[in-house]
């Protein structure tokens, strides 16, 4: 498909539709059309380089969406970076990019006024990169995954065909912040598919009351989120169907899904769909899906991650690269057209993960995995792995084993260390349902039921009960916090 044609027709014909809305402002689709247009004509006269991306810079005003657009009417990839990044990270980002202009708010008002014409044509070249997604690098450097036309491409005809969501009706919920690529999702595919994004602020998710009352007067339809969000909003009685009432499906994606909080949606939204999916940045969004019902809860410890997308292949490969048979704990490895080119400017980071088998991109994610009977089963960081007197221990085995406990809705463990060495395991854990049991009572519950599941070895030293998690800006659960309380 050409993308930027089809958004072109949206708006022309839905020209006084809504088409964002995001703390109480709103843009239409006439206005995000011809203002993408007078953007990209300002950006076209500016004479960077051809291959230089641009940066956007802001949070969820209505001129990041012109922002995104008008890069790619003018030939450039988009690389978002939130105010909330701090500054040195944010100039590491921007000086890693190569960027030779920085877009805000503020100078998109200014560049959007001077109404310069567009650019002739629109580029449709499959290989031209879209945008570029900084992530979090080993060494403490983000790096940039370079997501092409044709990457996006892929993505979006798959999830538009599996989902068959209504042309010019659908409302995507969006949570997360532009620097996470679960944000394409719902933005890309409303903009595809001509809908409407309602998209949640900080302001909106730190404060029940005002989530609630946006959540309220949505209109959504289709729900893109990491399940973190999900499972706060299940805290209050108050999240179920009636509060949204067009609601046709949950997407998550970005973090894992836990056997309790897709009951539980299940138990409050009986008529809604509810969809799990998996990919690394690096696979442009999500390369699997899997519709999760009741009978799969029933017959899985764990939520499956689904299957690949039509024409890209999802294997599990041990450390020499052969292929593993069913049920064996191996390596992710995605091969398809979203596979991405590899890091910007980072040849050497993209030798190490991203090779061309048979004529086809393929990336080694870093991510345990298995699979059973023909669905893929995520298991973990493969680097998130300690040593303790000896034992190696995946901190995501822990996690999933003691997620899988009735007493138990969420878990995280993180490593405390002494001496600048891992130590002990401690568990963060969200209750289902607390009573008059004491926590030591609760900890000892928990360590025998664990103890039939896991070696001693693996059991937590201590446990930590919770009423939620805290969460990072991409709606995960934020780890560095939990792992600053075992120090303070």
């Amino acid at each position: 498909m050409d993308l930027l044609a089809r958004i072109d027709d949206w708006g022309r014909s839905f020209h006084d539709h809504p088409m964002f809305w995001s703390g109480g402002a709103t843009l239409s689709w006439g206005d995000l059309r011809e203002k993408s247009d007078a953007l990209a004509g300002a950006i076209a006269r500016a004479g960077i380089s051809s291959d230089s991306p641009i940066v956007v810079r802001g949070h969820k005003e209505s001129e990041m969406i012109i922002g995104f657009l008008g890069c790619a009417k003018a030939g450039h990839a988009y690389a978002p970076i939130d105010v909330g990044a701090p500054e040195a990270r944010a100039q590491r980002i921007i000086e890693a990019s190569g960027a030779e202009l920085v877009l805000t708010p503020e100078t998109i008002r200014e560049l959007v006024a001077r109404n310069d014409p567009p650019p002739s044509a629109h580029s449709a070249d499959p290989s031209s990169p879209h945008y570029v997604m900084f992530t979090s690098g080993s060494t403490g450097e983000p790096k940039g995954v370079v997501i092409t036309r044709g990457c996006l491409d892929a993505f979006l005809a798959w999830t538009i065909d599996e989902q068959q969501f209504a042309p010019g009706r659908e409302v995507f919920l969006n949570q997360v912040i532009y620097s996470f690529d679960v944000s394409v999702m719902d933005t890309w595919t409303a903009l595809a598919t001509g809908g409407m994004v309602v998209s949640l602020t900080a302001a909106d998710t730190a404060d029940f009351r005002q989530l609630f009352a946006t959540l309220e007067c949505s209109g959504v339809t289709t729900w893109v989120s990491t399940p973190a969000l999900a499972q706060l909003c299940l805290g209050d009685r108050r999240f179920a169907a009636s509060m949204l009432p067009q609601l046709r499906r949950f997407m998550f994606c970005g973090d894992v899904l836990t056997p309790d909080v897709a009951g539980r949606l299940l138990d409050r939204f009986p008529e809604v769909e509810l969809w799990n999916t998996y990919g690394p940045t690096e696979g442009t969004v999500a390369t699997t899906s899997v519709r999760v019902d009741r009978e799969m809860l029933g017959r899985y410890q764990q939520v499956p991650i689904g299957v690949a997308m039509p024409g890209t292949s999802v294997v599990i490969e041990d450390a020499e690269g052969h292929q593993l048979p069913e049920e064996a704990r191996g390596e992710i490895v995605i091969a398809g057209p979203n596979v991405s080119p590899g890091y910007l400017g980072r040849p050497d980071l993209t030798a190490r993960v991203f090779s061309e088998r048979n004529g086809v991109r393929t990336y080694r994610t870093g991510d345990w995995g298995s699979v059973r009977d023909g669905l893929l089963f995520f298991h973990g960081r493969m680097d998130n792995q300690v040593k303790i007197a000896g034992h190696r221990i995946e901190l995501g085995d822990v996690e999933v084993h003691l997620a899988s406990l009735p007493l138990v809705r969420a878990a995280a463990v993180i490593a405390a260390e002494r001496n600048g060495r891992p130590d002990s395991l401690h568990a963060f854990v969200v209750l289902a349902e607390r009573g008059e049991t004491t926590d030591l009572d609760i900890r000892a519950s928990l360590l025998r039921e664990l103890a039939t599941l896991l070696p001693a070895y693996m059991l937590p030293r201590n446990f930590h009960f919770l009423d939620a998690f805290p969460l990072t800006a991409n709606g995960k659960t934020d780890r560095k916090a939990l792992a600053a309380t075992l120090t303070t």
